[in-house]
């Protein structure tokens, strides 16, 4: 992640069914959350976000997604 370590990035979250969550959180966080569903030791993991704290199930998570904020403009 090339945003600075205190910055919030948008983090997308989708989940078995289609559904997908999109959050803004710290590095910390997403991080956190990456360890838990490699960890696969535990079912629920709380998130910190900008804004709330979310209650995830890791057992649906079929995909996170990272926005690295490098948006270019121009063709």
């Amino acid at each position: 992640m090339n945003a600075p370590a205190d910055r919030a990035s948008k983090v997308d979250i989708g989940f078995a069914g289609g559904q997908m969550l999109a959050l803004r959180m710290q590095r910390a966080a997403y991080d956190s959350l990456r360890e838990a569903l490699a960890s696969d030791s535990q079912r629920w993991h709380e998130v910190e976000t900008e804004d709330s704290q979310v209650a995830i199930d890791l057992g649906q998570v079929v995909y996170v997604r990272l926005d690295t904020d490098q948006h270019k403009v121009g063709f």
